[in-house]
């Protein structure tokens, strides 16, 4: 079931979307602000994300830019705000596609279907030896059995299986854990975070093939 997050301040037209994408078979997830809206997105896998610009404590444009950071997952931008300048600022921004409210409920779903289909034709699957990141349904797979991963150990992984067979150093790891958490990150906090992947996504933990150690520099993934 494909998974949307929707980040509307308009409560009243965000129960009616919700009802209605539901009754097409998506699941659905609600904030109605910027903060909110970004801690449900560190903490699940989405498909597709429906972002009005106006927000309660914040901008969608933020937002948008916020989620390009972390991942490629499709983004809508619905609003109120359909003039040519906004429509420009929300692509260069890394935008999906636009759509000015008002606005038909087909054609909401046409245009999701249609920047999901591209997303996944332009998003391959990244694997190394036996463990595989399917990026459209935000899952992990070991022998095609599904790994379940909390939200920081996917990202970690993710960044792992996208730069394959490249150094990659406690620092450089370290940050990217502190930009999705914006929280300092401890070289014991990272120590934790790889040893949990390991236990995880190697045959033998102790004698890993997938992320292996490069000896005094850091960490890098490889075809195990």
């Amino acid at each position: 079931m494909p998974k949307i997050l929707l980040i509307e301040d308009d409560e009243q037209l965000a129960r009616f979307l919700m009802r209605f994408l539901n009754s097409e078979g998506y699941s659905t997830a609600y904030a109605s602000g910027q903060k909110e809206g970004l801690r449900l997105f560190d903490e699940n896998a989405f498909d597709c994300v429906l972002l009005d610009i106006s927000l309660k404590d914040g901008s969608g444009y933020s937002v948008c830019a916020a989620i390009k950071e972390r991942s490629d997952t499709p983004v809508i931008f619905i609003t109120a705000s359909a003039d040519e300048a906004c429509t420009v600022a929300g692509f260069e921004i890394g935008a999906d596609d636009y759509i000015g409210k008002p606005f038909g409920t087909r054609e909401l779903l046409a245009r999701m279907k249609n920047v999901m289909r591209r997303h996944q034709r332009s998003s391959p699957l990244l694997q190394c030896g036996n463990v595989t990141i399917d990026p459209i349904k935000g899952i992990v797979l070991k022998n095609g059995q599904e790994l379940s991963l909390s939200a920081l150990e996917y990202r970690l992984l993710l960044v792992f299986f996208s730069n394959k067979n490249q150094m990659l150093s406690r620092d450089r790891l370290a940050e990217e854990l502190w930009s999705l958490t914006k929280e300092f990150v401890s070289d014991n906090t990272l120590s934790v975070y790889i040893r949990r992947l390991r236990e995880k996504t190697e045959d033998d933990p102790q004698d890993p093939k997938i992320i292996v150690t490069v000896r005094g520099l850091g960490y890098k993934a490889v075809d195990g």
